[in-house]
């Protein structure tokens, strides 16, 4: 919708030229015209997250932030050429909250995810540290996203209790990746159960997806050249089906059923996770 806007816009004043200075200038137009309306518009989205106070408490998701993200989203995706396949999302509740689980393979999923699922209200728990970033932890604050401490697991025990009461006050799902980090390598990462509490406890159901290339998109979206993402809606457990499970089940359930898609290739051990990981696990 941005590239339509952006584009219609300078044709206008393309057009507006071309009778009064020709062809070449109406070109000139064009392109000038282009570029001076995806710099306004930029520079209206760096404004709209200027004025965010990021230390008072976020009530409601807000919609206009949300169109602002899906516009921009849309811009990037089609301007660096990335090519989305999907598999099954469209079974994804079309009414209700739910919990979405996935892999993580690079900064750029949570983005990747709310543009397949548009009309979702996907809330993401992210790293504390994306709190501070530029634009991006504006935004997320607007979108209700919660910040998870992994270093203090009392910070963390209220972020779910937090996301909990999102789910049960029906403002919005949340997206979250139970790997807790990115993984280096591709491979799916073991779970720490605790991030399906927020499914049991709000009595929602847990929606399992799975990506893949999106860290190859990455790069090569920096290096201007197309690529290829595949974003499949594996398995939908019901909320009924997720209470009768431990918390821990549910997760080697989701593991699992994200392995059974993605390939026995990509599953791991704990010998081979992420160093931070290994650490914190040692000292609890």
């Amino acid at each position: 919708m941005l590239l339509l806007m952006i584009t219609v816009l300078a044709l206008l004043s393309a057009v507006g030229v071309y009778f009064c200075g020709g062809l070449v200038a109406a070109v000139a137009a064009f392109i000038g015209g282009w570029i001076a309306w995806l710099i306004l518009a930029a520079l209206l989205l760096m404004l709209a997250c200027a004025v965010v106070d990021k230390e008072k408490e976020q009530e409601n998701d807000s919609a206009f932030y949300r169109w602002l993200v899906h516009l921009w989203l849309d811009f990037l995706i089609c301007v660096g050429r990335v090519k989305i396949k999907t598999r099954g999302v469209e079974h994804i509740p079309g009414e209700g909250r739910f919990l979405l689980v996935c892999n993580h393979l690079c900064d750029i999923d949570p983005a990747l995810l709310m543009h397949c699922f548009p009309k979702s209200q996907l809330a993401f728990i992210g790293k504390k540290e994306t709190k501070d970033m530029p634009l991006v932890g504006a935004v997320m604050h607007k979108l209700l996203c919660q910040y998870l401490n992994r270093e203090n697991d009392r910070e963390a025990l209220k972020t779910i209790l937090k996301c909990i009461q999102i789910v049960k006050d029906d403002k919005a799902s949340i997206g979250l990746f139970p790997e807790g980090y990115v993984s280096l390598d591709g491979k799916l990462r073991h779970f720490r159960g605790g991030a399906f509490k927020i499914a049991q406890k709000a009595n929602v159901p847990v929606v399992v997806c799975t990506l893949q290339g999106s860290k190859r998109a990455m790069d090569r979206l920096l290096q201007l050249k197309p690529s290829e993402v595949e974003v499949h809606l594996v398995e939908i457990i019901s909320a009924e089906e997720a209470k009768s499970m431990s918390s821990v089940e549910l997760g080697e359930r989701v593991y699992e059923s994200m392995i059974a898609d993605l390939g026995e290739e990509y599953r791991t051990n704990e010998k081979s996770m992420h160093p931070d990981l290994q650490r914190k696990m040692m000292e609890q």
